[in-house]
């Protein structure tokens, strides 16, 4: 298995920036009203995970990377978060959300084997 060189690599990345990609998808045609408020706030949280994951990266040591891997995760329940009151407010239908939990759910899976193979390394 080779060394991974750059952050972009990272599975977990890719499939953040997919999912901040969806994001930006599914709240275009939200109402107009809504764009400096719960849009602008998905927006910025999707944006959030994969931003995070790639300064991690960049960071000098693994605590530092492991801090940065937790506000990622930060950001994606926050994420979701907003995504299920725009579901529960009629912005999002059922299956549009069912795509984007699915999302939610690969991130998630990703960022905590990340974080659990990193504080392994650790100890």
């Amino acid at each position: 298995m080779e060394k991974i060189q750059n952050y972009q690599e990272l599975i977990v990345w890719q499939e953040a920036m997919n999912l901040a990609e969806m994001t930006y998808a599914q709240t275009k045609n939200f109402p107009k009203e809504e764009l400096y408020g719960i849009v602008s706030q998905i927006r910025r949280a999707a944006v959030s995970i994969p931003a995070n994951i790639a300064e991690g990266y960049g960071r000098k040591n693994r605590a530092e990377y492991l801090n940065f891997l937790s506000i990622a995760a930060g950001s994606l329940t926050e994420t979701e978060t907003h995504l299920l009151l725009s579901k529960r407010i009629g912005y999002l239908t059922e299956e549009q959300m069912n795509k984007l939990q699915k999302q939610l759910n690969v991130v998630g899976k990703l960022l905590m084997a990340l974080r659990k193979s990193l504080s392994i390394k650790l100890t």
